[in-house]
């Protein structure tokens, strides 16, 4: 398995206003091929959260839409797929290499299994796989983009560590997985290393769908006095960040920049830019450098990952100088977070 070296990335800044609809396949083309240049082919399937979950599939959707908008419908074709249950998958990829697409994008590590089947069934088809890398051996028709979600979680970590009133804070994570836990123990690490007096409730809700649910587990921790709760859960988490509005307490959001929700109760996020990687990704294949067999890793370097820039709106300003002295130690080295239990229980001794 080959390992891309990244350079810092340039954020796009420019998306389509275009409203989608939430259900069945959605196409933005106008592609043509008057002056007989290739007209590229990008298909998304999402996992069972959907492409507006304000979370990672529309992340990713976006950066979609950012390449389009940089290349030209003239150039690029996007289209989506959403998978209303995981039996979607392998059926919404058939349909996509049927169609001829030029890449095929698989949105979560639900998808890792139904990537890794179709790269061996369909050896000429190029794909990219967020959040996981296939099983087995990393096969040479698919590149996995991977985060350092641990790093933004370590950072929402440290507010919620110094800015929670009762010393109880929660965590509610979608389902147990390894990339759940790197938000989940990098949270713990990062509320423990700002104050180890402070008791980190974690409860799972086993789906990214279900907001009610969201909203049911939140409203049982700010019961137990927990004050912010941080949900990394797809969906799930807007109805933790309901609950928040309503219980008069601080949401932490993921992935997106979610304050537009609740603009006096969402704290901060643990922004993790899959449009950026997907952006990059498109032009790659646009520009002719697209390479299959890879994995690569987005993190703070490239600020593909960190806290939102609305987190200046309700967290204090030495709050925010203590954070950033953080992201510095970080970025040398000098503080290693945790992605699991182990390296978290290790930690702790």
């Amino acid at each position: 398995m080959k390992l891309k070296k990244l350079i810092a990335l340039g954020l796009a800044t420019v998306m389509s206003a275009s409203m989608l609809v939430g259900c069945g396949a959605k196409s933005d083309s106008n592609a043509s091929t008057d002056n007989g240049d290739k007209v590229f082919k990008v298909g998304m399937i999402t996992d069972t959260g959907g492409v507006n979950d304000e979370s990672f599939n529309q992340s990713t959707w976006k950066g979609f839409q950012d390449a389009q908008e940089k290349f030209g419908k003239d150039k690029l074709e996007i289209k989506y797929l959403e998978s209303k249950q995981d039996a979607d998958y392998v059926q919404n990829i058939d349909t996509f290499a049927d169609e001829g697409m030029d890449l095929i994008v698989g949105v979560g590590f639900k998808l890792q299994s139904a990537i890794t089947e179709a790269a061996k069934n369909y050896p000429e088809q190029q794909f990219a796989l967020i959040d996981a890398v296939c099983e087995g051996e990393q096969p040479e028709n698919v590149t996995s983009l991977l985060f350092e979600d641990n790093a933004s979680a370590y950072l929402t970590g440290l507010i919620a560590g110094r800015m929670t009133e009762t010393n109880k804070v929660g965590f509610i994570g979608g389902m147990e997985s390894p990339v759940i836990s790197k938000f989940d123990y990098g949270f713990r690490a990062g509320v423990k290393a700002a104050n180890p007096d402070a008791e980190v409730m974690v409860q799972y809700a086993n789906s990214f769908t279900d907001s009610a649910l969201g909203k049911t587990i939140a409203n049982q921790m700010h019961l137990k006095n927990a004050d912010i709760i941080f949900t990394c859960a797809g969906a799930v988490g807007i109805g933790a960040i309901e609950a928040a509005k309503e219980n008069g307490k601080y949401a932490i959001g993921v992935d997106r920049d979610q304050s537009d929700l609740a603009p006096k109760n969402v704290l901060t996020l643990a922004i993790k830019r899959v449009d950026v990687g997907v952006y990059e990704t498109v032009k790659d294949l646009l520009d002719g450098k697209f390479e299959g067999g890879t994995v690569t890793v987005y993190g703070l370097d490239q600020d593909a990952v960190g806290i939102a820039p609305t987190t200046k709106n309700l967290v204090p300003q030495d709050i925010l100088d203590y954070v950033n002295q953080e992201i510095e130690k970080l970025k040398k080295g000098d503080i290693k977070v945790p992605k699991d239990k182990k390296e978290y229980d290790a930690m702790m001794k």
